[in-house]
């Protein structure tokens, strides 16, 4: 879909003082300072407290209206702080924007989570599980098949093979996988809530290592529950991944079939990173691969029990 141009800093400052003076002089408002301008949203930082994110196209901004009641149906259930929307509407006709308070901490990406921050990991896991499908659903929220993790580890070999030729992977740590893959298929009837993008730029991390927001909950389907295990285990680190999700209430099959998920996914993104098919920033796609390689005893476990 042909996405908007990004609004200007003008854009943004006439938006912004009309719905908020922030202490500032009603003809200055408060400071704006873009986020990003980068994929389906323009994000700025307004003064010291609030995100205005504006979408640039019709499908984006049916996601982003659909967040706002996903985050309230979530917020008491997930154990961690979601943003709360202090203002919300179009920005140009059909494209909507949403004025979210700021959530202080630092990004996942450059702020580790402590032991305590992998119980909010799993508080957020818990919470999630504990959804009402039937809720979520009447909110929009789609359904999403699980993947085929036998499909995925074909082409992360493929994608594994480049990456050797540029000596930034060994593709024989794949082999552990053939074993594992048809027990690894997704249990039916598991479906619950899963956020979808557990990466760590959407985690706030605070010095402490406490887990002290999500954010972007645009991307939320009913699907498989080991997709979140993914995005963490890309996010901070298998190790820390795993005993979250097993402090959730999970057992080995999806805590593993997670694993896998996030490996190949990383080994694929990097390959296309250096093939020119992405331009997302290199450093962050192998600190991703690297923590989603990251060994776990569980890994050990050759006959996997029925388990949730």
């Amino acid at each position: 879909m042909t996405q908007a141009p990004a609004p200007t800093a003008d854009t943004v400052r006439r938006l912004v003082r009309s719905l908020i003076a922030d202490g500032e002089p009603a003809d200055a408002g408060p400071e704006v300072r873009p986020v990003t301008e980068a994929g389906e949203h323009s994000t700025w930082w307004v003064g010291r407290r609030h995100v205005l994110r504006l979408t640039r196209d019709r499908e984006a901004a049916m996601r982003g209206r659909r967040e706002l009641r996903v985050r309230d149906l979530v917020r008491p259930l997930v154990g961690v702080p979601v943003p709360k929307c202090v203002a919300h509407g179009d920005w140009a006709v059909g494209l909507a924007y949403t004025l979210d308070t700021r959530l202080p901490g630092r990004s996942g990406e450059v702020q580790d989570v402590s032991a305590v921050g992998e119980a909010d990991l799993a508080g957020l896991l818990t919470g999630l599980r504990e959804v009402p499908v039937r809720q979520a659903e009447a909110l929009g929220v789609p359904r999403a098949e699980p993947r085929s993790l036998e499909e995925l580890r074909t082409a992360a070999e493929g994608a594994a093979e480049r990456l050797a030729a540029e000596d930034e992977f060994d593709p024989g740590n794949l082999a552990q996988l053939t074993a594992a893959a048809v027990q690894l298929a997704a249990q039916t009837g598991a479906a619950v809530l899963v956020h979808h993008a557990l990466k760590g730029e959407h985690l706030v991390v605070s010095a402490d290592g406490r887990v002290r927001g999500v954010l972007d909950w645009t991307r939320a389907v009913l699907g498989d529950p080991a997709e979140d295990i993914a995005g963490l285990a890309a996010a901070v680190g298998a190790p820390a991944a795993v005993r979250a999700a097993t402090l959730a209430g999970y057992g080995a099959r999806p805590c593993l079939r997670g694993l896998w998920l996030a490996r190949c996914d990383t080994v694929i993104r990097l390959a296309d990173r250096l093939a020119g098919r992405d331009d997302s920033p290199l450093a962050p796609l192998r600190t991703q691969l690297r923590r989603a390689w990251e060994s776990i005893l569980l890994e050990r476990v050759t006959e996997l029990p029925g388990d949730d």
